[in-house]
């Protein structure tokens, strides 16, 4: 098959020859099972991530040697347009020798150049640049199934000012604390944003992952979901079944108290929740950084206040196992 097949007109032009012969030809599609992970003596790693802006979607598979870290191979399947595949099949190579921790610096602009021709020449047009994003998502997804941790810690830290050096999880925070809803009322609180300004918004000097209009608006849109759920999870807590009040807890820990201890390269899991005549016990593990804290009790002190204010009763108890 030829450019004309897949592409017709001069649109063709603005798409590399490595993303045509790609698209025709993936080097790394396919898939690995348990029986292949245990042959190799691997850890086989099984991700999906999908893209709402086109409905494409890349499940990626890792084997994964448990006593380095490193991926010692890798394949992945796409379902989607040319480009998708394309894309997944540079990221799935680009992973392979890597550390699971070194694959988590790939970005879609990583992919997007190593599929160019030449490197000032884009390897596809910028409207297909949300194809290349996938492969970045995907990526974490499987990293954080590795690690046994929530996706969005790994995203918490991702540098997005680099000359202020500012993680999208401080931005976060500040927009959180200080309901910011636009970039100068967030300048008030970080130095983000007032060097090159290249993460401010689309069209500066650099092209980024992520900018912080964007951060703003999507924080502020979860704060105004979270508000909503708030209203519906807190107002009959003591009246829901046990089923329930073990969902909504845990979804507590993940949206709120996650995140923060992430901060700080912390983490806690959810053990158990059990019921003791009118109170509820809930069991946790601190993981990271948490596990070796001198505050541990401190902050589990903290954390069950929160719980106890979120669901507005005092029948909570946390305990550390």
């Amino acid at each position: 098959m030829g450019r004309s097949d897949l592409i017709t007109g001069n649109v063709w032009e603005q798409y590399s020859n490595k993303v045509i012969e790609r698209m025709n030809n993936p080097k790394y599609l396919g898939e690995f099972s348990e029986e292949d992970a245990k042959k190799r003596g691997a850890k086989l790693v099984v991700a999906d991530f999908g893209s709402e802006a086109c409905g494409d979607s890349v499940r990626l598979y890792w084997l994964i040697d448990p006593k380095t870290d490193k991926i010692i191979d890798a394949r992945f399947k796409s379902f989607g347009c040319g480009t998708a595949i394309a894309s997944s099949d540079m990221m799935t190579e680009l992973t392979i020798g890597k550390t699971v921790d070194e694959a988590t610096k790939i970005t879609n602009l990583d992919v997007e150049k190593a599929l160019r021709d030449e490197p000032d020449k884009p390897a596809f047009p910028p409207q297909k640049m949300h194809c290349s994003v996938m492969a970045y998502d995907v990526i974490l997804e499987a990293a954080a199934k590795y690690e046994g941790k929530d996706v969005k810690e790994l995203k918490n830290s991702e540098i997005v000012c680099e000359c202020a050096r500012v993680t999208r999880g401080e931005i976060e925070q500040i927009v959180r604390e200080h309901n910011v809803k636009t970039i100068e009322e967030l300048q008030k609180y970080t130095d983000a944003g007032t060097y090159c300004k290249s993460c401010v918004a689309p069209g500066g000097h650099e092209e980024r992952d992520v900018y912080l209009v964007d951060i703003i608006k999507e924080v502020q849109e979860e704060m105004q979901k979270e508000k909503l759920n708030e209203a519906n999870e807190t107002e009959d807590f003591e009246k829901l079944s046990f089923i329930k009040k073990i969902k909504a807890i845990e979804e507590f820990l993940d949206k709120k108290i996650k995140p923060m201890l992430a901060m700080d390269g912390g983490s806690l899991e959810l053990v158990d929740v059990r019921e003791n005549g009118e109170n509820i016990n809930v069991y946790v593990r601190y993981l990271g950084a948490c596990s070796m804290c001198a505050s541990s009790q401190v902050t589990l002190q903290a954390i069950e206040e929160e719980l106890k204010k979120h669901f507005k009763t005092e029948k909570i108890k946390l305990l550390q196992i």
